[in-house]
């Protein structure tokens, strides 16, 4: 008998399977935490995954747009000089507040509020929402995707136009084998679900929303969307 299959069985793989997966999770998450305080406080994702530019190149020039779940407003800030105007929601009161620090322009406005219960009647019509890991963290996707459609003030000069990102699930094998198993498998504790394909085009189709172009970056699912 080789030490390897000493080492490695069946006994010992029900001994230490589960908790090298935990640990694999955990792992994740404290080099996130640590590659943000080495980064100076912004998460290194924000350059190397460069999604800001996708979103900023799927927003036309003029248009209004509404970003829920704006974060630090860093997105926001990225969008301001191509729009005409940008309301940017978030719930996190010291997140709205670390937006207004350092990225602020004048045709932001930043507005702290539960996208849930958010008057989304505003002011100028909308041509654009802008949702980047966003619905990860809402329960009841659907119906907020169907407030959004009928209830937002949208422009009727333009189709009513979303800009998606979302984590997906079958970013790798040991992602779905986890959840398999019923350890441990998502990004961040808060997300109600990590989308397959088929799940995100799914709750979309729910909302009436259509898909315009999809594509998989990083193991996340981009969308361009749209509804009349």
């Amino acid at each position: 008998m080789s030490i390897k299959s000493l080492i490695i069985n069946k006994i010992t793989a029900r001994m230490f399977l589960r908790p090298f997966l935990w640990l694999h999770s955990a792992c994740y998450r404290w080099i996130s935490r640590f590659a943000i305080a080495a980064n100076n406080g912004v998460h290194p994702k924000h350059s190397i995954l460069n999604y800001e530019k996708w979103f900023c190149d799927n927003v036309k020039s003029g248009w209004c747009v509404l970003d829920i779940g704006c974060n630090t407003g860093i997105l926001a800030n990225k969008i301001s000089p191509k729009a005409s105007f940008v309301y940017a929601v978030d719930i996190d009161r010291n997140l709205i507040q670390k937006a207004h620090e350092n990225n602020s322009a004048d045709n932001i406005e930043y507005i702290c509020a539960d996208i849930n219960s958010f008057d989304c009647r505003t002011e100028k019509a909308i041509d654009c929402i802008v949702m980047s890991n966003l619905l990860e963290h809402i329960e009841d996707r659907i119906a907020l995707l169907k407030r959004l459609v009928h209830n937002v003030n949208w422009t009727e000069k333009t189709k009513k136009v979303f800009l998606i990102r979302v984590p997906a699930l079958q970013r790798d094998w040991i992602t779905v084998y986890k959840k398999n198993l019923g350890s441990e498998y998502r990004l961040d504790k808060t997300h109600f679900i990590e989308y397959t394909n088929d799940e995100f085009v799914s709750e979309l189709a729910q909302a009436k929303i259509t898909i315009v172009k999809m594509e998989i970056r990083f193991g996340e699912i981009y969308a361009v969307c749209q509804c009349l």
